[in-house]
């Protein structure tokens, strides 16, 4: 998996303008939950489709990043979380068990 790390809040208006192009993936991941931990495995796990920017934003270092997130793209925060971003919007947020590649996959084609 090739994880662009979120490490400043400037990155969100990147994903933001990139997701006009191409989808952007945001998973926002708390170091210190074994159910998060599991989640970044899974996703590791599976292939990683050609076509999506995947985003890693640690909660423990990065708090405030996750805060700005849940309010720039309208959802509430949650651990772990993905965020799919397409057309600057977010169209997909799901959490814990309900993360999985294929469905990251589905919606990021529909």
């Amino acid at each position: 998996m090739n994880w662009i790390e979120i490490t400043n809040t400037s990155q969100l208006s990147d994903v933001k303008n990139l997701s006009k192009a191409k989808p952007q993936l945001i998973f926002k991941h708390s170091t210190r939950c074994s159910i998060s931990s599991m989640a970044k495995s899974r996703l590791e796990r599976g292939s990683e489709p050609e076509g999506i920017d995947f985003y890693y934003l640690d909660l423990v270092k990065h708090r405030d990043i996750s805060q700005q997130v849940a309010s720039i793209f309208d959802v509430s925060h949650e651990s772990p979380q993905v965020l799919l971003i397409k057309n600057g919007e977010c169209v997909y947020d799901e959490s814990h068990s309900g993360i999985t590649m294929d469905e990251i996959v589905e919606q990021s084609e529909a």
